[in-house]
This record gives structure tokens, C-alpha cells and sequence, in this order.
């Protein structure tokens, strides 16, 4: 198994190579619908160094339409950088220079794991809806088996905001033994019936499309892209505050100085949403969205035990940084601090803090000084208490255990 190229730059990690990992193919890998899927490749990447005892490796965990690709570039031309590539870097939050970070794109994704757009072994045709029913469950699950070919035992920490806090949630209350510590950002123990109807709307954008045909459209000249346009327009509302899109637009219009009377997007916030929605369907699956959104409406720590605190009485032994912030209205402050007050009572170490900020749910994503400090502040303390070795102490560099992968490159 290759191990990521890295080249710093500027402060990033500069130019990386994707990675795959295929894994259940002789063995079909159980899924918690009980139906089962083989062989399963997982799309990722990694950006450091693993020290001697393999013991500083991070997983970070995307959101809904996130990838692999969470740092750096993966050619000298190209200008779009990893998702979070403010945050992963020599220096940074996840500082490269003494983590091993991971990032991989999740079962039923469409950035090279398998998922509906994927091609069926049984069939040579892409899945489609065909394709079974995933779970934040059997998303971790197929990671860990990732992890298990790394030769990592236990992770110094998974941390992910949105879908990536569920994912961080669900390694920390299923698999706490896999982990040291736990950082769910903007996240949620499980969608309240709001945000599943929010969910359900962008699926039925979907389904309203006649260009979707079932899922069956990979051979199709036409896609689906008016109804996948339209939920990200819808989900993208969600990502912002009042606030921001008030600073951001206003009432102002596009291209014009007053109103022209007529239906055509007039407003910038109008001109923007279409924008954001077009670009959309030109990197996203339509079928991805809906087994992906499906998995998120699932997610429930509660399922199993019947409250939060009890889902998490065996990880109690495990470090928690839980983040909100004040101008979300997708994942309020008040379903993190449900969160702390669950782990509080299951006697977990939680450090909480609900983050000033008016860029609503995506502050995640553009608090970029005040994550740094937060989750670096974090990182360092849990070294030094748990006595972790960092790579530049090391005498030796230890890459990633070999194995069978081929490169998406």
C-alpha cells in the first residue's frame, strides 16, 4: 500500500496522491439492514508522518458532499484545495509535522468508494438503487477496516464536524476501544424530525426529476441535475445564518438597479443559490445524495439503549471536545449541549463550547483562527498526558503497513 505523497508548500501540505483500499472479497461485508456487499473500496488519503508506535494517527471524518481529499491538491495546476485544508497542514490545527492524518470518503459516497455510481461485480453496471441500504454504522465499520490495514490499533483521535461529528459519535459509543479521543463538531446524537424533513425534501427534488428515472440514468445522455440542483439549493440555505446572508447580500440585485417585474432570478442571493446548486451536479451523484442523506436520517445513538448517556457508559474513558456554534440553525447549540450533558452523566473528561459566530453551520468550515486554537489547544494537552511520540522524535519513519490498493491516480 502506497502511502500519500507530501510536499509542503506554503503552509500546506502540498500535492497528494489518492488512495484506495479494497477489502470483502471473499468475505461479503455485513451491513446493519442485513443484506450484504462485496468486495467494498474505500477512497482516501493521508497527510504526515506514523510515528514508532503507530500511536498519533487522526481520522478525519467528512461531511454529507465531502471527500477524501480534505488537504492540499492533487496536481501542480490545480486551484481547489482539500475541504479542510485551512485546518490540516504543517503547523495547523491537525499539524502534519506531529499527526498522521486520515481522511476517507464514506461507503455510499461518489468520490471513489464504492456507492451507487459504482459499478456492481455482479453485473458490470453501476448499482443505482440497486444498491443496499447504508448506515453511519457501516460507514464506520468498512473505516475501521481501513484502520485494521494501516496497522493502527487505536486512533489519537476522530474528529469530524456535521455527518463527520456521526461518524466521530459512533466510533466513540460503538468502538471505544479503537480510540483515545473524540471531537464532533456541529453534530448531532440524531436528526430531530425537522431535519429529516428538511432531508426529505431534497429527495424529493430528486425523485420529482424525470431526467433521475429510477436512479437508472449512468447511461443517459440527460442526468438529473434540475432535481440535485435543487437540493443543494435547499441544503445550502441550511448551511448559512440570516445573518451572514444578510452581510453577504442583502436585498441587493444582480446585474440590475431596480426590480424588472418578471420571474428570473433578480436577487444575488437568487443569482448565488443557482450558482452554488449548478456546480453542484457537476462533482455530486444524485443517487449518492439520497442514500447518504437516508444514512444521516438513521443516525441514533439512542436506538440501542434508549438515551445518549447510556449509549456512551463504555467510553466514559475517552476524551471529548465538543463544539457548536451560536448561528447554526441546521444543528443548534442546544443538540451539542444535549451531547455534554449525556456524556457528563456517563462520566466522560468533555471540554464544550458553543463558538461565537454569525457564519451559521458552515463556521466550521471558516472559523479558521478560533478552530486552530481550540483544536490544537486540545491535541496538545492530550499528547503530553498520554505521552504520545511525535514523528520528528522519532529516529525512523514507519509508513503505513503494505498491502493490496490501487491508486485512483
Amino acid at each position: 500500500m502506497k502511502q500519500t505523497l507530501i510536499m509542503k508548500e506554503n503552509g500546506s501540505v502540498g500535492q497528494v496522491v489518492p488512495q484506495t483500499f479494497t477489502f470483502a472479497g471473499k468475505e461479503p461485508f455485513k451491513l446493519d439492514s442485513g443484506a450484504s456487499l462485496g468486495p467494498v473500496t474505500l477512497a482516501y488519503e493521508t497527510y504526515g508522518r506514523l510515528n514508532a508506535g503507530r500511536t498519533n494517527a487522526i481520522l478525519v471524518t467528512h461531511a454529507l458532499s465531502g471527500s477524501a481529499h480534505a488537504a492540499g491538491y492533487h496536481s501542480t495546476d490545480e486551484s481547489k484545495e482539500g475541504w479542510w485544508d485551512d485546518c490540516i497542514g504543517p503547523g495547523k490545527a491537525f499539524d502534519t509535522d506531529k499527526f498522521f492524518v486520515i481522511c476517507i470518503n464514506v461507503l455510499g459516497g461518489c468520490y471513489g468508494s464504492t456507492g451507487p455510481s459504482e459499478a456492481d461485480p455482479n453485473t458490470g453496471v453501476p448499482y443505482g438503487m440497486h444498491f443496499p441500504i447504508v448506515t453511519i454504522g457501516d460507514m464506520v465499520r468498512a473505516q475501521m477496516a481501513l484502520i485494521d490495514e494501516l496497522g493502527i490499533e487505536i486512533l489519537l483521535c476522530v474528529a469530524g464536524g456535521s455527518m463527520g461529528g456521526m461518524q466521530a459519535l459512533e466510533w466513540a459509543a460503538n468502538h471505544p476501544e479503537r480510540l483515545r479521543s473524540c471531537i464532533p463538531i456541529a453534530t448531532t446524537a440524531h436528526h430531530s424530525p425537522m431535519l429529516i424533513a428538511l432531508s426529505e425534501v431534497g429527495r424529493q427534488t430528486i425523485y420529482a426529476d424525470p431526467a433521475w428515472n429510477n436512479g437508472e440514468y449512468y447511461n443517459s445522455q440527460i442526468k438529473p441535475d434540475a432535481g440535485l440542483a435543487v437540493a443543494r439549493m435547499v441544503g445550502h440555505i441550511t448551511y448559512l445564518s440570516e445573518e451572514s446572508m444578510q452581510e453577504k447580500f442583502g436585498r441587493r440585485l444582480q446585474d440590475r438597479v431596480r426590480y424588472g417585474y418578471e420571474f428570473r432570478s433578480e436577487f444575488q442571493i437568487e443569482s448565488y443559490l443557482k450558482y452554488k446548486g449548478h456546480n453542484f451536479t457537476r462533482r455530486f451523484d444524485a443517487n449518492s445524495y439520497l442514500y447518504v442523506t437516508k444514512a444521516m436520517d438513521y443516525f441514533d445513538l439512542t436506538a440501542k439503549t434508549g438515551s445518549v448517556a447510556t449509549a456512551f457508559a463504555e467510553s466514559a474513558t475517552l476524551r471529548y471536545l465538543v463544539l457548536s456554534f451560536t448561528s447554526d440553525w441546521l444543528y443548534p447549540s442546544y443538540h451539542s449541549k444535549d451531547l455534554v450533558s449525556a456524556l457528563t452523566a456517563a462520566g466522560a473528561d468533555v471540554t464544550y463550547l458553543d463558538v461565537k459566530s454569525s457564519w451559521g453551520h458552515d463556521a466550521f468550515l471558516l472559523e479558521v483562527e478560533t478552530m486552530t486554537k481550540l483544536l490544537s489547544g486540545f491535541l496538545g494537552r492530550l499528547v503530553e498526558s498520554e505521552g504520545i511520540m511525535l514523528p520528528n522524535d522519532m529516529a525512523s519513519e514507519h509508513p503505513a503497513r503494505s498491502g493490496e490498493s490501487e491508486s485512483l491516480g
